[in-house]
């Protein structure tokens, strides 16, 4: 660690490390296939995923960090809570992405989120380097080709593909106001607050909606609880005991790989075959975003990207 308590920027994996990086990627690979073939409502999907995370990450606060709960001051709250709305959102929108397009179209295209990251940095006065602007060049034109190959699919894909985008966007905005909290608030702390926010609000929405909560079938409730043990709390828990050693650039470019693993898994489970012109189009949209991030990642305090 540095000075300031970041991680340096460019620190290696470990064997150790490799292997933790290996089963993070693994458990968020299977998010995208696993919502995909859930048979609940999208919403329904996303309201429980967090509940149940909130479920346990809510006792461990109380236990661990109660004091820190009743310490936080009104700013970490509120923004807290917004962080909570912002990532209600996120699933509100990616999620229900999964329906109308293929698996591997909305992993990919809501992994724009480093891009709407930086417009958000330069919004607040940060400056935004021409690598950063080179690598948004980039990953614009695999988006843009890939929801243009989706458009030739249906307009239901291409529909899907614009839903996955705002959940890009949104993650941004969840990280950027989850970015300010654990400034002064620990994980454990933030995210016991986060979850159990995003479940409140997206059980509003469920209920409005009158989308189904109950009534599954244990198939549907095992992948609902591996949807959440899988990505939501192991997958994050791993990559954040990684980035106590390695640079938070080494592992945000590691989740990239979450792109091409989860259209495997959804070719292999789901029979989601992309279209040939598919695989440039994501190929350009990885290679910039991974642009984005070697340029835009140095010096910054880690955050995990939600999936």
């Amino acid at each position: 660690m540095t000075a300031t308590g970041m991680s340096p920027a460019v620190t290696r994996p470990t064997g150790s490390d490799a292997v933790l990086m290996s089963v993070a990627l693994v458990a968020v690979s299977t998010s995208g296939p696993l919502m995909a073939a859930t048979a609940a409502p999208a919403l329904a999907i996303a309201f429980w995923r967090n509940a149940m995370g909130g479920a346990v990450m809510l006792p461990v606060a109380l236990v661990t960090a109660r004091d820190e709960l009743r310490g936080l001051d009104r700013r970490e709250r509120w923004l807290a809570l917004a962080a909570g709305a912002f990532l209600a959102l996120h699933f509100g929108t990616w999620i229900p992405a999964l329906t109308y397009t293929s698996v591997a179209s909305a992993t990919a295209l809501v992994a724009t989120q480093p891009i709407w990251a930086a417009f958000i940095s330069g919004a607040r006065g940060a400056p935004v380097g021409g690598r950063v602007w080179a690598g948004i060049g980039v990953a614009t034109a695999g988006a843009l080709l890939l929801t243009g190959v989706d458009l030739s699919v249906s307009g239901r894909a291409l529909f899907g593909d614009l839903l996955a985008i705002a959940g890009g966007l949104f993650a941004a905005g969840y990280m950027s106001l989850g970015g300010e909290v654990r400034r002064s608030v620990s994980t454990t702390t933030y995210t016991a607050l986060c979850y159990s926010t995003t479940a409140v609000l997206l059980l509003v929405a469920c209920l409005a909606g009158r989308q189904s909560l109950t009534g599954y079938d244990a198939q549907t409730w095992l992948k609902l609880v591996a949807i959440t043990a899988g990505a939501q709390l192991l997958g994050h828990s791993l990559f954040n005991v990684v980035l106590r050693r390695v640079s938070p650039t080494v592992v945000s470019m590691s989740i990239l790989l979450e792109i091409p693993g989860a259209a495997l898994i959804a070719a292999l489970f789901l029979g989601q075959t992309p279209p040939l012109l598919a695989i440039p189009a994501a190929v350009l949209l990885v290679t910039g975003l991974g642009l984005v991030i070697r340029a835009g990642s140095r010096g910054q305090e880690p955050s995990i990207p939600v999936e």
